[in-house]
């Protein structure tokens, strides 16, 4: 039997997706230089911002699982579900959680505004807009097809 690690980088599933994340995590990256004219190298592994890594992941591993082992299959369906749960909790929850941060922040910075600030700042950018999220999606299908096709007809 061949080593685990060996075995998941073989996996038409896996690599797919990890592809697709690094490259959503790479443009979310020169995206964010190109608008703040300088690199954060947080946004390699940061959440939130244009486009969503999590989106691209997850539909990448569905269509890569829908085309490999069919559309109708049960474990395709598992993973599309947890793909819808995961761009809602993106676009929704974690939205949310990051406008409370801002608030929270602001509060912090006019309460402690003649002091110095102990505490850490909460993250902000924790959330995506609905775009955002469409981006990354658009980006796992597209991934995953050129990932399939370089895989078996290429």
């Amino acid at each position: 039997m061949k080593n685990f690690f060996l075995q998941i980088w073989e996996n038409p599933v896996f690599v797919p997706a990890l592809i697709a994340w690094l490259i959503a995590q790479v443009l979310k990256t020169l995206i964010n230089w190109r608008m703040n004219r300088h690199l954060s190298w947080e946004r390699m592994v940061g959440s939130g911002g244009m486009p969503s890594s999590h989106s691209a992941l997850v539909v990448c591993a569905t269509i890569m699982l829908g085309l490999t082992q069919g559309f109708n299959s049960p474990l395709t369906g598992g993973m599309a579900i947890v793909s819808l749960i995961v761009m809602y909790d993106a676009s929704g929850v974690r939205k949310e959680t990051g406008k409370q941060a801002k608030v929270i922040n602001d509060l912090m910075e006019r309460l402690f505004s003649a002091e110095e600030i102990d505490e850490a700042l909460l993250k902000e950018l924790i959330g995506h807009e609905p775009i955002e999220v469409f981006a990354g999606a658009i980006l796992g299908v597209l991934v995953a097809i050129g990932c399939y096709f370089e895989m078996y007809h290429g």
